[in-house]
């Protein structure tokens, strides 16, 4: 997982890495006793955490480290519950645990405990996370189809143009970034992002362009024949 990084302060990328040593349990006690334990260590927990979280508020970084430290492994648990993708869930931890450092102030100690208030926005950010990342491949999907169906109009009208020079023509015709593009696409079999790597552009602006290229050769190829 890739660090969260604060002001001056790197938190440790892995939240389910090695565990430091934990406390030792106390010895159980039969009956009521045992549930007053457990009382008396969740009171603790939660004033530990209201004043670990007050020193986040006051920009104290090594606070929001020892935060990371005792929950970023259930913050991860729950956003890979909703992911399902172990990338997405480390950019949620990121997420949530940025959000703690910027927004501190939201959280109220006499509303819910940390761990209800992390767990809550480590949900909404993964529903979030979800959507996106949905609508991202839908889109990709869709502009797949379309440079496909354009793609395959161009290679018809190619085929009965080559032996008239039109194709060499309506490549000349073409800006010479979406021509650069287009031969390395279509000529040399490279893929959107080997595109963009091979031109040093962003790989949206190759799609751009070859889009753009495509739809201007069919216009171009077809025009002797209207």
């Amino acid at each position: 997982m890739t660090a969260v990084a604060t002001v001056g302060v790197l938190i440790r990328p892995d939240p389910c890495g090695p565990a430091r040593p934990a406390r030792p349990a106390r010895p159980a006690r039969p009956g009521a006793g045992a549930t007053l334990d457990a009382v008396e260590a969740g009171a603790a927990d939660a004033t530990r955490d209201r004043r670990l979280v007050e020193r986040v508020v006051a920009g104290d970084e090594t606070a929001l480290a020892a935060l990371y430290d005792v929950w970023a492994a259930y913050v991860y648990t729950l956003a890979l519950r909703t992911c399902r993708d172990r990338a997405l869930a480390e950019d949620v931890t990121q997420e949530v645990f940025l959000h703690l450092w910027q927004r501190a102030d939201e959280f109220d100690a006499t509303r819910a405990t940390l761990r209800t208030w992390l767990g809550m926005l480590t949900h909404r950010r993964s529903v979030d996370r979800v959507r996106r990342e949905e609508a991202r491949r839908a889109r990709e999907d869709r502009d797949h189809r379309r440079t496909t169906v354009v793609a395959h109009a161009v290679d018809d009208e190619a085929l009965d143009a080559v032996a008239a020079g039109d194709l060499a023509l309506a490549l000349a015709s073409l800006p010479p970034p979406q021509r650069s593009c287009i031969e390395l696409a279509y000529f040399e079999g490279q893929t959107f992002k080997e595109v963009a790597a091979s031109l040093g552009i962003p790989e949206g602006t190759a799609k751009s362009r070859i889009r753009l290229a495509l739809a201007k050769l069919a216009d171009a190829l077809e025009g002797p024949r209207a």
